[in-house]
């Protein structure tokens, strides 16, 4: 691979610094709420710069979420590479995951409805690539899961998809956390839980 340029290389640590910003403001205050100014301030430079190397703030919160996707598929392969381990288990490794992550900062959140954010999402092949690459990894588990009865077979495989993408903005965790009441590890345990098992109560 050729070495890049010192220009390059600075171009290239602008970046990543106007990106670790957006994903910093994206999961402490939402899309709606973060602006340009303060993604600049947070990342140390004018906002001319950002804009030299963003356009919008659609393409900024676009890069945010291609390196969230980046760490999930890191996250999804080195689940792959131990093939013993069960699909439900490692479906709930991936869920525990996105709301760890949420609970570390480090989990950019969009809103749902946002139809100039969304069009650039989908006008975004390096995000279109990523999502269709995890989407597919995670699908395999799901089949997997149901075909071994580990999870129920009637329910239609993409909704149980969206719901572990729903992991990772959910706001259940979120409010715990906020509350000071739990740690961590119950608010990851509970939710898991649910999320896999129900609300039913379990035999004593």
């Amino acid at each position: 691979m050729a070495r890049l340029s010192y220009k390059e290389q600075v171009q290239r640590v602008r970046e990543d610094a106007i990106v670790e910003a957006v994903n910093r403001l994206l999961a402490s205050k939402g899309y709606d709420s973060m602006t340009v100014d303060e993604v600049a301030a947070e990342a140390g430079m004018a906002k001319a710069s950002v804009y030299k190397h963003f356009a919008s703030k659609e393409e900024l919160a676009g890069a945010a979420m291609v390196r969230a996707l980046d760490r999930a598929l890191a996250f999804v392969d080195e689940l792959r590479s131990h093939p013993d381990v069960a699909a439900l288990d490692q479906l709930k490794a991936v869920a525990r995951w996105a709301m760890q992550s949420q609970l570390d900062g480090e989990m950019p959140s969009l809103p749902s409805q946002n139809s100039s954010l969304t069009a650039s999402l989908q006008a975004n092949d390096e995000y279109m690539d990523r999502l269709i690459s995890l989407s597919n990894k995670l699908s395999i588990w799901i089949t997997q899961a149901q075909t071994s009865a580990q999870i129920n077979a009637s329910l239609p495989a993409e909704m149980i998809l969206y719901i572990l993408f729903a992991r990772a903005c959910d706001p259940v965790v979120g409010m715990l956390k906020a509350s000071g009441q739990y740690t961590n590890e119950q608010i990851l345990e509970w939710v898991t839980t649910s999320t896999f098992e129900g609300l039913g109560a379990r035999p004593q």
